[in-house]
């Protein structure tokens, strides 16, 4: 599932090559998670402002003189996307292959052809009239602080993880403290503050919560410098892999040795996902 890291490679990907370009067609297959909420005739003509990133969702503000008289009410609207369990984006150039079956959404401008391919569909692009309007604002509210905002202070993110008695590690996926620390990533940070992921949030000291957020910014940081992880099909917008699975010291290496102390690397299921971990290095 793309992640943060993977979510914003994509944004980097696709915001200059798309900032000012007018939308001349909208083309919708088979339905996604959520409708589009609005008819696609109306959007052409539209320019795509700078394409912003609130967790694993995507704003493309669309801006400029709209084909229809009422858009010009609605300075401030846009598309908010999410990629969902398998979707990936990609910017073809004027000349982009066939759509395929698995292809639900193609936005054609005069700067190429951007194409949402989703297999499982739950994945999503909503038009909203503001970021801060519903059904955006809706689906952004209930997200927790970006994890390189320099007001999550170690405070406050110790505060946030001693309201909440479950795991840590299903804490972190849920998004509400925290977003963009996904499966890999959460395995990989805990690995790196040495906590065992079955450890109660609650239970979690002001030092190891300031340890832990440490190593959350840095395995996301290093995710995105590695152009994220790939899985299974996951490329930027420009058909490029991610790299930092490769690089996992926990992440898929069940019964390998761990690189700090050799224990064999232990598979766990959470929440019915899998986590790694090492049973000597990460303690309760």
């Amino acid at each position: 599932m793309p992640e943060l890291p993977e979510v914003e490679v994509t944004r980097r990907s696709i915001d200059e090559p798309l900032r000012g370009a007018r939308i001349e067609a909208v083309r919708l297959g088979k339905p996604l998670r959520w409708p589009l909420g609005r008819d696609p005739r109306q959007l052409h003509g539209l320019r795509i402002g700078p394409v912003l990133r609130r967790g694993k969702y995507l704003w493309l503000p669309l801006q400029g003189a709209p084909a229809a008289t009422d858009d010009a009410l609605l300075p401030e609207q846009g598309l908010l996307l999410h990629l969902g369990m398998s979707g990936s984006l990609a910017l073809h150039g004027s000349a982009p292959p066939p759509a395929g079956p698995h292809d639900h959404f193609e936005l054609e401008t005069d700067a190429g052809t951007l194409r949402l391919t989703d297999p499982r569909r739950f994945g999503a692009v909503v038009w909203s009239p503001a970021l801060s309007a519903d059904p955006a604002a809706k689906l952004l509210n209930g997200l927790g602080a970006e994890p390189f905002d320099p007001q999550l202070t170690p405070a406050r993110f110790h505060a946030e993880l001693h309201r909440r008695r479950a795991a840590v590690k299903t804490v972190l996926l849920s998004g509400e403290v925290i977003v963009g620390a996904g499966n890999i990533y959460a395995c990989e940070a805990l690995f790196q503050a040495g906590i065992d992921p079955r450890l109660s949030a609650a239970r979690i000291s002001r030092a190891r919560a300031e340890r832990l957020l440490a190593a959350l910014r840095q395995t996301l940081a290093r995710a995105l410098a590695l152009g994220g992880s790939t899985l299974r099909d996951f490329r930027d917008a420009h058909g490029m892999s991610g790299a930092f699975q490769s690089q996992a010291a926990v992440y898929g290496r069940e019964g390998k040795p761990c690189e700090v102390c050799g224990t064999p690397v232990r598979r766990i299921v959470q929440a019915q996902r899998s986590t790694y971990l090492c049973p000597r290095c990460q303690r309760r």
